[in-house]
């Protein structure tokens, strides 16, 4: 029996790389034929607001991962979560061969709630990054950009809530609030940078992943002439 070390470097290398690639300059791998590419669709802005976590690793909302933050990763098999509020989580599992470009049509369902409070409150965000993800009481209910501003806000039931704003390269924000029926609260931060290792159990899922699929084996290089 193979020794699992191997899969779980792999599964650890494929994760790095989706971060790197989030945060620095994809140029250098113009000529690379090994990364695959994973593209995301969505038709509304349910779709394009949501989170989305590759491998149990949070790596940013849908309509923002193109570009200079496009995601790359080792070929093999790689399992999508995409989350939002009020809303069933979307998953799917994609096997990327090598050079590949695979689009992921996301479709988000209607979850079931449960009463709506009689009253509610508003929390107005001022963070930058505004790309950074925000957490009511542990669950993902979306990113900064969607609560700042004039006219938005986070609408939550008054009491007791604790806040979180995290993201790949950040150091974690963390805030408790205890808002009155009706009351406006406004949560202001900058994130610092950190290169420490990602150990913020939100950005991390809480889904034990099974381990990849072995990648594919590259295409040999062309002869030499």
């Amino acid at each position: 029996m193979a020794s699992a070390a191997p899969i779980t470097f792999k599964r650890a290398l494929s994760t790095a790389l989706v971060i790197w690639a989030l945060m620095f300059s994809p140029a250098i791998y113009a000529g690379n034929q090994v990364m695959g590419e994973l593209l995301f669709e969505g038709k509304s802005k349910v779709e394009k607001t949501s989170g989305v976590w590759i491998d149990g690793q949070y790596v940013g909302y849908l309509k923002e991962l193109k570009g200079d933050k496009k995601v790359l990763l080792l070929p093999g098999e790689h399992v999508i979560s995409v989350r939002q509020n009020g809303y069933q989580d979307f998953t799917e599992r994609v096997v990327l061969n090598p050079g590949e470009k695979r689009v992921v049509q996301v479709a988000m369902q209607k979850a079931t709630t449960g009463a709506m409070p009689a009253a509610w409150s508003t929390v107005k965000l001022a963070v930058d990054p505004n790309r950074a993800a925000v957490f009511l009481d542990g669950r993902f209910v979306g990113h900064v950009g969607e609560f700042e501003g004039i006219g938005r806000g986070l609408m939550i039931a008054p009491g007791d809530h604790k806040i979180k704003i995290a993201l790949p390269g950040y150091k974690t924000f963390e805030t408790e609030i205890n808002p009155l029926a009706h009351q406006k609260v406004e949560v202001k931060t900058v994130l610092v940078k950190t290169d420490g290792p990602l150990e913020d159990p939100s950005l991390k899922g809480v889904e034990n992943y099974p381990a990849p699929a072995p990648a594919p084996p590259a295409p040999p290089p062309p002869p030499q002439r």
